[in-house]
């Protein structure tokens, strides 16, 4: 049985105890979290997809407000790190160095340089990080990979991505907004896509974005073209610009020479292969959400079983090296090459 903690115990903390505690051959033992009012401040339903129905049971759990105390004191054979950005680096590494298995959120660290401590640490320990990019694991997004890999419908043209929703303000003293702390929604939200841009087609010579300032000054809407040696045209979009009565939207949409793939949430059916020649349809895919897959991706690998590379450190790195380049070609307003 693997016992499990979970630093930070907001929306993806909550979501990874979820997982966990769905996940056979685990246990969440302890929980720490810096509020002490975590059991009553739980009851509230956060996030832009959450369930307001779930509830958590602190009948067994320990419970932390010192992340040290609680490695020190505890048995655990891995954490769930769901602390804002910022946090990331200093504490994988602390979990690390004592010994336990890390499953850290995305992104993972504020820049590219900022992330070189965590693959380090994971060296030199021996133990597995994982960081979550939940989106390779999403199962309609996991399909579209295989289905782009095996060539069946020819090269693709052109590929583009959304991710669009209102400002997270659910978060504890509202540090998504806040970009020294999370990254922003370049780093928060549209890393989700760089990140699956990435793994479909590997690392792109240059990109090229634009952007939209909150009234805060910070970025609240970005849309990058990435570049690369073929003529395909990659863009991917992503916002914290929406109205809270819109919802919450992700999609893509990717032209091949012989189909169509498609992915709209708010359609259905939601995911469709439209063949150049035939009726649309959906193809069968693996059972539950990115986020219990990536988990279970996790546990298999802490447990020393052989798992496929769906995401690798370096992977991770790269992602924040992209989004590093997208933010500096705003800034510039121009395309930035990446070595």
């Amino acid at each position: 049985m693997l016992k499990v903690g979970i630093v930070g115990f907001g929306f993806m903390g909550r979501t990874h105890y979820k997982c966990w505690t769905a996940l056979d051959g685990a246990e969440v033992t302890a929980i720490c979290d810096v509020n002490p009012n975590i059991e009553e401040d739980t009851k509230r339903a956060v996030g832009n997809i959450g369930d307001p129905n779930e509830t958590v049971d602190f009948a067994g759990l320990d419970l932390y407000t010192d992340f040290d105390k609680m490695l020190s004191t505890e048995q655990l054979d891995a954490v769930s790190i769901t602390l804002p950005t910022y946090l990331h680096p200093d504490n994988a590494v602390k979990a690390l160095s004592a010994g336990v298995n890390v499953m850290c959120e995305k992104p993972m660290a504020l820049t590219a340089e900022k992330c070189a401590p965590m693959l380090e640490a994971a060296k030199r320990s021996s133990k597995v990080l994982q960081i979550g990019h939940c989106v390779r694991f999403w199962p309609e997004y996991a399909k579209t990979k295989e289905l782009v890999d095996s060539g069946k419908y020819g090269r693709v043209i052109a590929a583009t991505f959304q991710r669009l929703g209102a400002p997270p303000t659910w978060s504890i003293d509202n540090w998504f907004l806040d970009e020294p702390r999370s990254g922003g929604v370049a780093l928060d939200l549209h890393i989700h896509d760089t990140d699956y841009v990435q793994y479909l087609f590997g690392m792109p010579k240059a990109v090229c974005s634009s952007g939209a300032k909150a009234p805060g000054g910070g970025l609240a809407h970005i849309a990058t073209q990435y570049l690369y040696d073929d003529d395909k045209c990659v863009t991917a979009e992503g916002g914290w610009a929406m109205t809270p009565s819109f919802g919450f939207e992700m999609s893509f949409n990717i032209a091949m020479e012989k189909a169509t793939i498609a992915y709209d949430l708010t359609r259905d059916p939601m995911f469709r292969v439209c063949p150049a020649e035939g009726q649309a349809f959906t193809p069968e895919v693996e059972k539950g959400d990115g986020w219990f897959l990536q988990i279970a991706h996790f546990a298999k690998a802490v447990r020393g079983e052989k798992v496929e590379p769906i995401t690798t450190l370096a992977d991770s790195m790269n992602s924040v090296k992209i989004v590093d380049a997208e933010k500096e070609s705003i800034r510039k307003g121009q395309k930035v090459s990446i070595s």
